[in-house]
């Protein structure tokens, strides 16, 4: 197996593998369908993938309550080996009309319980908001919430996943946020204008998702719908831009990310072991040249909808 390189996690002070695995597809049925029914893994397949990816040198795994039984999943498949993977998961900020009677620390805490349950595990490392809103950062009652688990040994650090720079940057003037997961790729790079700088500034770690963009730059891209149609000419405009760089479209993606200083580390979200075999390699190869990363940045979309798959109109 290729040989892993590994990244400071900012002022948390841990080492992170630069490519980690990303869990919702072993939770769910997620992603672009080629025409095929999407199917989450069994649970055999789902350990053999968790095992693989640590033999891999992986040693960060990502999860969350939203994800279907994905926690139970890697609880079931890895209390073995807890000790060789930094562990993070994350807290829902949207709640069912009947849970929003309940007080909001109440919430929280049941959530990371119930986490911690599911994961078979006494302290998760990284316990994240999901994507909050910008006030509800501001307001910092969740991440007070967060901190009395942090005092009672639940939870090691403080991450926020985010959508957009607002609620990113949000989390950075708070300075409680030891980690923040965003969405960047080749296509959406509104985080290099603040977000990357300013996390690289106050020492936060960063976990780039989707930088595949949900299969948008993989082969996927031509299945977009109509509605999505300016992603797909981007999308179509990076695959040719692969194809003379001999790069293939998935290594674009993934060395474009990891080379920017910021990125701790590259999420692979992906159910197959093939897949997650082909961005071990891909990343093996180092970060994009640097006149490589130009020509992408060269290509825009004016839509920034369509660079966020909730808005998208599939699944």
């Amino acid at each position: 197996m290729n040989h892993m390189n590994y990244r400071r996690l900012g002022r948390t002070g841990l080492k992170v593998s630069e490519v980690s695995l990303g869990t919702v597809e072993l939770g769910l049925e997620y992603g672009i369908s080629d025409g095929r029914p999407l199917r989450k893994p069994s649970r055999v397949d789902a350990a053999r993938l968790l095992n693989v990816a640590l033999d891999a040198g992986i040693n960060f795994i990502d999860t969350a309550r939203a994800y279907g039984d994905s926690e139970e999943v890697i609880g079931w498949a890895l209390k073995p080996r807890r000790n060789e993977y930094v562990l993070a998961s994350k807290v829902p900020c949207r709640w069912r009309e009947d849970e929003k009677n309940t007080p909001l620390r109440d919430r929280i805490t049941a959530s990371v319980h119930a986490s911690l349950r599911a994961l078979q595990t006494g302290v998760i490392d990284l316990m994240q908001l999901h994507s909050p809103q910008a006030e509800d950062i501001r307001r910092g009652e969740m991440a007070d919430v967060l901190q009395g688990l942090q005092k009672a040994g639940c939870i090691r650090f403080l991450g926020v996943t985010t959508y957009g720079e607002e609620s990113a940057l949000a989390a950075l003037e708070d300075g409680r946020y030891d980690c923040i997961q965003i969405a960047y790729s080749a296509l959406d790079r509104e985080s290099e204008m603040q977000t990357l700088p300013l996390a690289q500034a106050k020492d936060v770690g960063v976990v780039a998702r989707s930088v595949l963009l949900k299969g948008s730059l993989t082969y996927r891209y031509r299945y977009l719908p109509s509605e999505l149609e300016e992603l797909r000419c981007a999308a179509g405009k990076i695959a040719a831009l692969a194809e003379a760089g001999s790069f293939g479209l998935p290594e674009l993606a993934y060395r474009f990310v990891l080379a920017h200083p910021a990125v701790s580390s590259a999420l692979v979200g992906t159910a197959s072991i093939d897949e997650l075999k082909a961005a071990l390699e891909y990343c093996a190869r180092g970060p994009l040249p640097p006149d490589w990363q130009a020509r992408v940045r060269q290509i825009t979309i004016n839509d920034q909808r369509q660079l966020n798959p909730s808005t998208w109109p599939i699944r």
